[in-house]
């Protein structure tokens, strides 16, 4: 497993982070790894190959997982072109659904601890990945194409929070993050323009998914995972954990409060024609 070859920390990540050698990742374990581990074979097994496959655990108990080759957002701010497509919104929104299709036949273990608020897997609930934000987004651009929006979304990276949720938890945080449907300063710092037309981009994402309820459905999970996003924020910071700590002073925690507020303040517009 490369064992002899030199490792080259990843950009990105609040904790540790994780780091590649040859064509691993090596990353620090945890709890819900286990579980995780089970979730990404089936994977493998149904024939979902747009996600890291899992080789082992390394001799300083590190996972080991696939290297997925392509462009990163990285520690990047603004988001490069390709976050900003309508591209890559659409690939982001079929990837989610040819995902979730292929978690519904896995049956998790016994004993399978997730990053969640519960273990259990209950009715009308899939395993998601519930953090396929650009930022853990692997993209391979085009090189011919003259749009610097233009590839291929090979898959996501960071599976640490997947666990058992509606499907629609899932697509919320996608949306919130993608179409985007963050605070307006939170937006512009990421590179979207002031004039994007999130309305729109919510409809393409919708239809990318193939989601069949209503956009009020989608709107209200994600102004509630922005709020639950907001709170756990603050509760990890008041439990001492260095990276929430530092998010919650940098103002990521009212930024996500935020995001909500003007979700509330323009939900008729998004659900004007949807």
């Amino acid at each position: 497993m490369d064992e002899d070859v030199a490792e080259v920390r990843l950009a990105g990540g609040r904790n540790d982070g994780a780091v590649r050698s040859g064509q691993t990742v090596r990353r620090r374990t945890g709890d819900h790894t286990p579980a995780v581990h089970a979730l990404l074979h089936h994977l493998r097994a149904v024939g979902f190959t747009r996600a890291p496959d899992v080789l082992g655990i390394d001799d300083q108990d590190r996972e080991v997982l696939t290297f997925l080759d392509g462009e990163t957002v990285g520690d990047r701010r603004p988001w490069p072109a390709w976050a900003h497509s309508d591209a890559a919104l659409v690939a982001a929104g079929r990837w989610l659904r040819e995902f979730h299709e292929a978690s519904r036949s896995f049956t998790p273990p016994a004993d399978a601890h997730w990053f969640g608020d519960h273990d259990d897997l209950r009715a009308g609930e899939v395993v998601g990945h519930h953090d396929a934000a650009p930022y853990n987004a692997v993209w391979r651009p085009d090189p011919t194409a003259a749009d610097p929006g233009a590839g291929e979304l090979v898959g996501f990276v960071d599976w640490d929070l997947a666990g058992p949720a509606a499907p629609v938890r899932d697509l919320a945080f996608v949306a919130l993050t993608w179409v985007p449907l963050t605070a307006r300063d939170v937006a512009l710092g990421d590179g979207f323009s002031a004039d994007t037309d999130r309305p729109r981009r919510l409809r393409l994402l919708l239809a990318a998914y193939g989601w069949g309820g209503s956009t009020a459905e989608v709107v209200d999970a994600v102004r509630e995972r922005a709020l639950q996003h907001a709170a756990g924020l603050r509760r990890a910071a008041a439990d001492g954990y260095g990276p929430a700590v530092d998010l919650v002073a940098e103002g990521v925690a009212d930024a996500f409060d935020r995001a909500a507020v003007e979700l509330e303040a323009d939900r008729e517009t998004y659900l004007a024609g949807g």
